[in-house]
């Protein structure tokens, strides 16, 4: 069978949803776990975007042992040395390199000819090798742009040292056959492609990505671009999960493997969202809430006596455990320890302090303690950045004949706060009264609510959008009072933002592949 290898750039496409802005920390947890789950290469960031993002690049360079770290620059020697600068570090590190082919951009965005941009990948790649021997070209909107003068820049750039040559579908603009047509005329019209690894990036904005993707892969192309979850820019990217588990479904007609640990799929697709405040829908193939579950009744008999009769994967085959009991309000540090171990979490001695303090009070809550709640409670404690404004004190009166009332008191910046406020419902009452003390603006643009798990005490997680001066922040809350979890939903969203406003939004306009 031919591997196919899997580029993850979930820190960094991924990262570019509206709002899922990742800080140090969370990006280094979820490297750890892409690396667990046998990812081949994390492109983990573009580092010339900002201090934030260099920083974050280099601590999973350092971090990571067994998986290749890409950092993506444009053809200029700035990005280039700050890659490098970022990824030096790594056991493997790989510069990814790109500029736009497609006559559209080149008239309309570079406003270069066709020779200057041939000429500016030349020069870059040559610069990129210069550092490392594992150096990735793109072309940016190969999918549009000129069949001939596409192996012409390929052929270019693999002569200056590119080991790696990626065709993206930029806008989701391609049809699979055209697609795989077009990696097919690369291939065959690229004099030294045998120098190179064939790669293919994407995009979901017809809902073809992942059709798109395995052309490419039918049509030569043995490295795939991808992110948890498909998230990413606009409609997202290629899912990890479905590449990985339709090579292992099907893989004997395929002829194809890859090296991804599939039991590990269901964790990773948890984390992903637990950090990125980005739920996944619950009809989202295989990592969906609704993946193995059958209400039908001829598909439930059919089930219990044979699972295959509806079923073409195991749930156990990507992770995904039954809904069990795990802990209980007597169960000590040790046991929970274990627990977090088992989940795939591995925190010092201080981290765990905290999170066991939060487990405990959950456990006075709730008699049932499951494997998302204290995933849930990883998230809350754990992944997140330092907290400006922090919830301590909530009380809320509404009804059908009072008007809604919240009392909130915060810590702001040290110093605690107390005000009350009205709204046309006990949340909209909490919103407001935070919004005062914290003498915000945002806009709510999106509230979202989800049970963790199934029982009347179940946990509620609230997830929110906010907006202000064109930055955009999610923010995750969650807790056994859904009104208590949407106001640490929007505590959590306004710390976010105020992160962004130190940290600026990167130009995502040149960085779209």
């Amino acid at each position: 069978m031919d591997r196919v290898i899997i580029f993850d750039t979930t820190l960094r496409d991924g990262e570019q949803s509206p709002g899922a802005s990742m800080n140090v920390a969370e990006k280094l947890h979820l490297a750890v776990q892409l690396e667990k789950l046998g990812a081949d290469v994390i492109e983990a960031g573009f580092p010339a975007a900002s201090p934030g993002d260099f920083e974050a690049v280099r601590a999973i360079s350092q971090k990571v042992d067994n998986i290749q770290v890409a950092g993506l620059a444009r053809t200029s020697k700035g990005d280039i040395d700050a890659a490098w600068g970022a990824i030096k570090e790594a056991t493997n590190p790989r510069i990814h390199t790109f500029i736009a082919t497609s006559d559209i951009h080149l008239e309309h965005k570079l406003r270069m000819s066709r020779d200057e941009v041939v000429q500016t990948a030349i020069e870059s790649v040559k610069y990129a090798k210069a550092f490392t021997d594992n150096v990735e070209f793109s072309a940016e909107d190969a999918s549009r742009s000129d069949w001939d003068y596409l192996c012409r820049v390929f052929e270019a750039v693999i002569e200056a040292g590119a080991t790696t040559i990626n065709i993206p579908d930029t806008v989701g603009y391609a049809m699979p056959g055209e697609f795989g047509e077009l990696v097919a005329y690369v291939h065959e019209h690229t004099p030294n492609i045998n120098k190179a690894v064939i790669s293919v990036h994407c995009h979901n904005d017809l809902g073809l990505a992942t059709a798109n993707s395995f052309a490419g892969v039918n049509s030569g192309a043995r490295q795939v671009e991808v992110t948890m979850n498909g998230i990413g820019e606009r409609a997202g990217n290629t899912s990890l999960e479905e590449i990985a588990m339709t090579i292992q479904t099907r893989g004997g007609l395929l002829n194809l493997k890859t090296g991804i640990n599939t039991k590990e799929i269901f964790p990773t697709s948890r984390l992903v969202s637990m950090v990125s405040g980005i739920v996944v829908q619950p009809n989202k193939a295989v990592v969906g809430a609704n993946a193995f579950a059958h209400e039908a009744g001829i598909h439930q008999d059919g089930v219990l006596k044979n699972r295959m009769t509806y079923e073409i994967m195991d749930p156990e085959m990507i992770g995904l455990s039954s809904n069990r009991l795990v802990l209980g309000k007597h169960s000590g540090r040790h046991a929970f320890r274990d627990k977090l171990k088992s989940l795939g979490y591995d925190f010092n001695s201080e981290e765990i302090d905290r999170l066991f303090v939060k487990f405990k009070e959950l456990a006075d809550k709730r008699k049932e303690i499951f494997n998302e709640d204290v995933e849930a409670l990883v998230g809350e404690e754990i992944l997140r950045i330092p907290d400006i404004y922090q919830l301590r004190y909530l009380n809320v009166v509404s009804g059908t004949v009072t008007v809604p009332t919240a009392t909130v008191r915060l810590l702001v910046k040290d110093e605690e706060h107390q005000s009350a406020e009205f709204g046309v419902g006990p949340i909209d009452a909490v919103f407001n009264t935070i919004a005062k003390l914290t003498k915000t603006n945002s806009k709510l643009v999106r509230f979202a609510v989800n049970s963790i798990t199934g029982g009347m005490d179940a946990q509620g997680e609230v997830t929110v959008r906010l907006q202000e001066d064109g930055l955009v922040a999610l923010g995750k809350g969650t807790d056994p009072d859904i009104i208590t979890a949407s106001a640490k939903a929007y505590i959590n969203g306004l710390n976010r933002l105020e992160h962004l406003k130190e940290n600026p939004a990167k130009n995502m306009d040149d960085i779209n592949l």
